[in-house]
């Protein structure tokens, strides 16, 4: 049940060395130009380049009456109906926010601790997929709260000797409702089930080699291409990855990635949040486009604790999950300990 507290309303490869130093160039003076002034005076920084620059949205996302929504260690999905889903690490679980960044509510204290969530519409109904990290499970669940399933640990794959040490953080689902959840927290496998939740295998595992992992920390199907692929966000390795369907390795791409934590698409764009400091816009062939709210100061980078009086809309942190609305507008989750959401919106550079 959702408890209200105000009225409701309701997807190659290889990138040239050279652009994407072009690219890192101009969003690093575009953003030292605009933080002349110090992080307290709340300057608004507008960020992008070319035909994708966006400008935030002053307050949006607010609790009324808090210093910050709660602890953010998660990801945002947009509902069919326009409405965010903002998951916390706090009693409220799951917050809910108006396209306009107005507080809705929340539901489920019980969901405290999901560390990825998504929206999928089946049969013109939305359900919750998430990555329940706290209680080493993945879930599916309405959008009201009710459980549809829950997925514990993979026994079946041998690999652990403790539900305990499995540590889910992102899950994706194939078009024909297969189930992927990455163990990016614990043995660095990513599981498959089939859309019955049947387990089908385990692929990947830790190492540095393409094909392994070192923090396959965020996971997400990509349908821009011939046929759909997996792509796995490899954050201390750097980079990203694609497999196939059926868990093959394809390749590896995108080095020059800050520890990608996240991806979404949409159309022709792909959207990758980078824990240190930065978010990332990806073209069909998965080369950089733009580098969003590029943090000139490293000594806020992947900062969990990182104070409201040091944030500068429109300049990230510790971007832990990114997605469009249903508009090609951009909403992040700074990994905060106060909590952080950001909705850029897309303008014009002259605005």
């Amino acid at each position: 049940m959702v408890v209200n507290q105000m009225k409701p309303e309701i997807r190659l490869m290889k990138s040239k060395c050279a652009g994407v130093a072009m690219l890192a160039a101009v969003a690093m003076v575009s953003a030292i130009i605009s933080t002349q002034a110090e992080h307290h005076e709340k300057k608004s920084i507008s960020t992008g380049s070319g035909a994708y620059w966006y400008s935030p949205v002053d307050g949006w996302g607010l609790v009324p009456g808090s210093d910050g929504i709660g602890s953010t260690h998660g990801s945002v999905a947009v509902a069919s109906d326009g409405r965010i889903f903002v998951p916390t690490d706090t009693a409220r679980g799951i917050l809910i926010f108006n396209p306009k960044g107005e507080y809705q509510g929340f539901f489920g204290s019980e969901f405290s601790g999901i560390h990825h969530l998504l929206i999928r519409q089946e049969n013109g109904v939305d359900y919750i997929y998430a990555a329940h990290l706290s209680q080493s499970q993945a879930i599916k669940i309405t959008l009201d709260g009710k459980v549809v399933w829950t997925l514990p640990y993979p026994e079946a794959s041998g690999i652990y000797k403790a539900p305990n040490e499995y540590k889910p953080t992102s899950i994706a689902v194939a078009p024909n409702g297969d189930v992927f959840v990455t163990d990016g927290y614990g043995k660095n496998y990513i599981h498959k089930y089939t859309s019955e939740l049947a387990y089908v295998k385990s692929f990947g595992g830790r190492g540095a080699e393409p094909g392994k992992f070192n923090t396959p920390h965020g996971i997400g199907i990509d349908t821009r291409g011939e046929k759909p692929m997996l792509m796995v966000c490899d954050r201390e390795n750097r980079r990203l990855q694609y497999f196939d369907l059926d868990g093959e390795y394809v390749s590896v791409f995108a080095p020059f990635l800050r520890r990608p934590c996240s991806v979404s698409f949409q159309g022709d764009m792909a959207v990758v949040a980078e824990l240190q400091g930065r978010v990332t816009l990806l073209d069909k062939n998965n080369n950089p486009v733009a580098f969003l709210g590029d943090n000139p100061d490293n000594k806020f980078w992947a900062n969990f604790g990182t104070e409201s009086k040091d944030w500068v809309p429109g300049i990230f942190t510790a971007p832990h999950g990114a997605c469009f609305d249903h508009d090609g507008n951009i909403l992040v989750m700074d990994w905060n300990v106060r909590g952080r959401i950001t909705k850029l919106v897309k303008s014009s550079i002259l605005d």
